[in-house]
């Protein structure tokens, strides 16, 4: 019987629409949660810092029993994910942008990429478009600030629509009929930007596919959480508990209590 949990981290609170998909999808798994807001936003940070970062998180959930980590950060797991992977012995989930099902998605032949700076400029987001872009034309715009919108829980603001507005209105003007959510914080602004693109324009990300992916990587392993196990759910920040604490209830849908973590 394997009852040890899952270890998710992201630069803040984005991560957690990857947790509500690990959490709908394996409702046995027991997660742990760091939100490195004392960082946030990762996007901006030179890569060196954030694979500092991600090492010393990691280091942290492995000590709490983590059986399974998921980077829950683009760029995170842009700068950091291989080191990880060389320094550790168990399954190591990332994330990247939705690239491959976007091209496929698309009928106009046109992609707009909702990213934050460091994703946009990774060798591991070039790496997609070489493999994955074909003829389809990708347009990038970075997004500065919604990040920010999304930490203090700000998701139907007149500033977050404002901004969101300003960024996806060249996407529109130059025929994009797909988006890409490529930043973990941006699920969580799909009503609102549901209500400034045409319906037919879809929006895509990531977060339902690496929760399989995760299911399957735990069941070739076979570390599942045993039916006997209660899943029990953590959630430390290396920024203020009281903020986290006030955004969880327009991010998380289960109850959270929320630690203080100095790294």
């Amino acid at each position: 019987m394997n009852c040890s949990p899952i270890g998710v981290f992201d630069s803040g609170l984005g991560g957690l629409s990857v947790l509500n998909e690990i959490r709908q999808q394996l409702p046995r798994e027991s997660l742990l949660y760091v939100a490195d807001c004392g960082y946030v936003p990762y996007g901006d940070k030179p890569p060196e810092l954030i694979r500092q970062r991600s090492r010393q998180i990691a280091a942290f959930l492995l000590a709490q029993g983590a059986k399974a980590l998921v980077v829950a950060c683009n760029t995170a797991t842009a700068a950091a994910i291989n080191d990880l992977r060389s320094c550790y012995d168990l399954p190591i989930i990332g994330m990247e942008p939705a690239v491959k099902p976007a091209t496929q998605a698309t009928r106009s032949g046109v992609v707009g990429v909702l990213a934050t700076t460091g994703t946009l400029q990774s060798a591991k987001f070039a790496a997609l478009l070489d493999r994955f872009a074909g003829d389809v034309e990708v347009i990038t715009q970075p997004c500065p600030g919604l990040v920010e919108c999304v930490e203090r829980g700000e998701l139907h603001s007149p500033a977050t629509r404002a901004l969101l507005q300003r960024y996806v209105a060249p996407l529109l003007a130059a025929g994009c009929d797909t988006l890409i959510l490529g930043c973990t914080h941006y699920p969580f602004l799909r009503p609102l930007l549901a209500e400034l693109v045409p319906a037919d324009v879809a929006l895509i990300d990531t977060g339902a596919a690496v929760a399989r992916q995760l299911g399957e990587r735990l069941q070739a392993a076979d570390i599942q959480t045993a039916a006997e196990c209660a899943a029990q759910d953590a959630f430390w920040t290396t920024g203020s508990v009281a903020g986290m604490q006030q955004s969880m209830p327009a991010l998380w849908r289960g109850p959270a209590s929320v630690q203080p973590l100095s790294l």
